[in-house]
């Protein structure tokens, strides 16, 4: 089963990036391109009846597999970045964190109106990251098809709050 094989090369790293934090790291797994090759088999899979015209993927490692997925699916990639990072005119979208404020960006014109667009990172903690994502979408006049995730930590409970943009979310490692 692949969420077995995707788990026993997931390194945990403890105590990152602060004291109490089980990290969830993700660099065995780009380094093992039979591995790689069957998450973009699994996700292409998985996604067969959404329709998507794009996906993002949010800073950092969102772009890693969220473009090898765009580009086997033939559709656009478009990144999500931290603010101040995109050269052109932005929409951004300002969100709390549990221990402050963040912000995200995408161009202005890289998502069309109408477009659906299917919203990939490498992990699901609390939500936040991923819901900012899909405001952003939502604001520049498109729809959020989905999620994909390689890492959701269940027991964080953000589920319900992407609920609220799209029901279709994939998740292939479940940490509950």
């Amino acid at each position: 089963m692949l969420s077995k094989e995707i788990d026993s090369q997931i390194r945990e790293v403890i105590d990152f990036p602060k004291k109490g934090i089980s990290f969830k790291d993700i660099t065995p797994l780009l380094m093992n391109k039979s591995i790689s090759d069957k998450i973009i088999l699994e996700f292409k899979s998985r996604i067969l009846d959404f329709e998507i015209d794009a996906i993002v993927g949010i800073e950092s490692r969102g772009f890693l597999y969220g473009f090898l997925l765009a580009n086997t699916l033939g559709i656009p990639f478009i990144p999500i970045r931290k603010s101040g990072k995109l050269p052109c005119e932005t929409v951004k979208y300002k969100y709390e964190l549990e221990y402050g404020f963040s912000e995200v960006e995408i161009h202005k014109n890289d998502i069309k109106k109408g477009w659906n667009v299917l919203i990939h990172d490498d992990l699901l903690a609390t939500g936040g990251t991923a819901c900012a994502a899909a405001e952003l979408i939502e604001l520049s006049g498109a729809n959020v098809a989905g999620f994909a995730f390689i890492v959701s930590l269940e027991y964080l409970n953000a589920l319900p709050k992407l609920e609220k943009y799209s029901t279709n979310i994939i998740n292939l490692v479940e940490y509950k």
